[in-house]
């Protein structure tokens, strides 16, 4: 595997709820995977590197909310961070934070 290559949260969490994944058909198929309205932000596929976005998406076995309602467990998400130090260096350098 290529070290460089940008991970989606689906590839990075290992989930399998991406169109056609391990547990797609089990679970359903996660907003995230198909939500083009985020394709290509941070290099991602549809909303891959944009999850947190993405309301309704699958995090740690449950469906989340809205972005409101779930920005706080995102934040502390390792995805999120690896996202955040890949694209600007560190969270402290995001121009949200």
């Amino acid at each position: 595997m290529n070290d460089n290559k940008k991970l989606n949260c689906w590839e990075f969490k290992k989930c399998g709820r991406e169109p056609g994944g391990s547990k797609a058909a089990e679970l359903g198929v996660c907003p995230s995977s198909i939500d083009d309205n985020y394709h290509g932000v941070h290099g991602g596929f549809n909303a891959g590197r944009g999850c947190w976005a993405v309301a309704g998406t699958f995090c740690n076995g449950e469906r989340q909310g809205t972005f409101a309602q779930k920005i706080a467990n995102c934040v502390e998400c390792d995805f999120l961070r690896k996202v955040l130090a890949e694209e600007f260096g560190s969270r402290k350098n995001h121009p949200a934070y």
